[in-house]
């Protein structure tokens, strides 16, 4: 199974391309689902996360998380986002090496498109990409399109704060889409690539590169 990372920040066109790609016939891993999936009732996540935050943030009769709540609490300073992250991210990573290798063991798929929020918080789960691709957009674009989704802006700086910047991105990166067009250029884009790392022969980018 050829496993691809697929980053990019907020409103950058990231989702877009994953729902490209899984129509030309790529299963879809993404990673912010599973950071919901592991904060369902019961589960060790979120019995951490409310030993670190409190117990208010869960509601006592149906055991679930309230979520705006906990964003209130954690994103309201640099060390409650570190706290959060060192909770979730072991969790999330467990999730999506199992869910993985479910996948690949299946044989459902030839080609995962994972998308990655945060590439610089997956470490040593890199190597298990066979290419990272990014999609990056101009910043003022971004925040325009954010906007127009009823993002306000604080929200979109303080949430794009947090995440690669496209420079990162770019260096760590084995193929850039750029999304600076309309959705028919992305799609085109997108064609493009899988026709030339897919379809092509299932080159190995990352193994070249090393």
């Amino acid at each position: 199974m050829y496993v691809v990372y697929l980053a990019g920040g907020i409103a950058s066109g990231k989702s877009t391309v994953a729902r490209a790609m899984e129509s030309l016939g790529a299963c879809r891993i993404d990673l912010d689902v599973l950071s919901r999936t592991v904060l369902e009732p019961g589960s060790a996540c979120l019995k951490e996360v409310s030993d670190a935050f409190g117990d208010d943030l869960v509601d006592a009769r149906t055991g679930r998380l309230d979520r705006q709540r906990l964003a209130m609490v954690a994103f309201s300073t640099p060390g409650g986002i570190a706290r959060l992250e060192d909770i979730e991210l072991p969790h999330i990573r467990e999730a999506f090496v199992a869910k993985l290798h479910q996948m690949a063991q299946s044989g459902a798929c030839d080609v995962c498109v994972v998308e990655v929020p945060l590439l610089d918080r997956m470490g040593s789960l890199v190597d298990l990409a066979d290419e990272v691709v990014c999609v990056t957009c101009p910043f003022e674009v971004r925040r325009a399109r954010a906007r127009e989704r009823g993002v306000e802006e604080a929200d979109f700086d303080r949430r794009a704060t947090n995440q690669p910047s496209d420079e990162y991105l770019r260096d760590h990166a084995d193929t850039v889409i750029e999304n600076g067009g309309d959705q028919e250029e992305l799609e085109a884009a997108v064609r493009a690539w899988w026709d030339g790392h897919v379809a092509s022969g299932w080159s190995r980018t990352r193994g070249s590169r090393r």
